[in-house]
């Protein structure tokens, strides 16, 4: 599936930053939860929405916040897409 230019640019610039022992598992299982996201809004590519909700969606509790000051620090702003969820909604 196609990206747009600047949501990949931002993604690799964060993976790039990821310690590389968890590089390599984290580029990929984001990109294909990234590409499912896109494909159930029936898009033409992946969009900064679809990254935000892949991390929020499959990074384990340990590396959250690390991944939200990543994401802030690579310019994604998640917030706007209603992240972080309340738990107990």
């Amino acid at each position: 599936m196609n990206w747009d230019l600047d949501t990949e640019k931002k993604f690799k610039a964060l993976v790039s930053k990821i310690p590389v022992f968890h590089r390599r598992i984290t580029e990929s299982v984001v990109t294909r939860v990234a590409e499912e996201n896109a494909g159930k809004r029936n898009a033409s590519c992946v969009e900064e929405q679809d990254v935000v909700g892949a991390f929020f969606s499959d990074v384990p509790s340990p590396f959250y916040s690390m991944m939200v000051r990543l994401l802030e620090q690579n310019g994604f702003d998640y917030r706007k897409y209603g992240f972080p969820k309340e738990k107990n909604s």
